[in-house]
């Protein structure tokens, strides 16, 4: 498809949400005060006496220079592009770039994380049980994005399982010069997600609720806010998780 065909919409999110692995820490680098101009100078200082810095930092230069963001909160938006392999695609990446996933509320988020962490323990043949723990986190995005929400023009890129069509859209995107896409979440009936093309793109994120999932064998039946203790089911929807 002809980048150009995609019709672009402003999308303003003072709420946004994304929901991660708590076992990710912070990147010291990219919660400094420095200015990402310095970054350089610092790493090659560093170097010297961490040599596993940049296994930490990773593929920096997938960033571009203009677009990197720093201070506290970064690694949450700079991570997703820095860490990224083809052992690790999703729908707009074969994981040769990054991408940052973002959905419109809370309910959107963690319906796409538990899919997407069904699939995983479904694929290790994982025990039922309590299992990983998660965070929440809370940000603000402006962008332009591409809209994707016609469900029968771009049927092809929103496919749940094929991610192909998808990837391949999003190459071309990004060669013109697209900052993100809009589109209908897969997993959430009426929610929407957003799949930002550079982290500059967010702003102000800081760390909400933390959350245990329970893995029952074939899907995650139930979620956990460990700060209060409360248990909330996890209704399972034909065709969605």
């Amino acid at each position: 498809m002809d980048p150009r065909q995609v019709a672009q919409v402003d999308v303003q999110w003072p709420d946004a949400r994304r929901i991660i692995r708590s076992l990710y820490p912070p990147i010291d680098l990219f919660e400094d005060i420095a200015d990402p101009a310095d970054w350089p100078l610092l790493i090659a200082a560093e170097q010297k006496t961490n040599p596993r810095l940049m296994v930490n930092l990773g593929a920096l230069d997938l960033v571009p220079e203009a677009r990197r963001v720093g201070g506290p909160g970064a690694s949450y938006l700079m991570s997703p592009f820095t860490h990224v392999s083809p052992d690790r695609p999703s729908r707009f990446s074969a994981g040769n770039y990054g991408v940052l996933y973002v959905a419109d509320r809370f309910d959107t988020a963690l319906a796409e994380t538990m899919h997407h962490h069904a699939r995983f323990m479904a694929r290790t043949s994982e025990p039922a049980g309590w299992t990983s723990q998660f965070r929440e986190i809370v940000l603000e995005v402006a962008v332009r994005a591409h809209d994707l929400r016609d469900e029968v023009v771009y049927a092809p890129a929103l496919d749940r399982v094929d991610y192909a069509p998808a990837q391949a859209l999003a190459a071309q995107l990004i060669a013109a010069d697209a900052e993100g896409v809009l589109y209908p979440s897969r997993r959430a009936d009426g929610g929407f997600c957003l799949g930002l093309f550079y982290p500059d793109l967010a702003a102000n994120p800081r760390q909400g609720r933390h959350l245990d999932y329970h893995w029952n064998g074939r899907r995650v039946d139930f979620y956990r806010e460990p700060a209060t203790g409360a248990v909330y089911r996890v209704d399972e929807v034909e065709g969605r998780m």
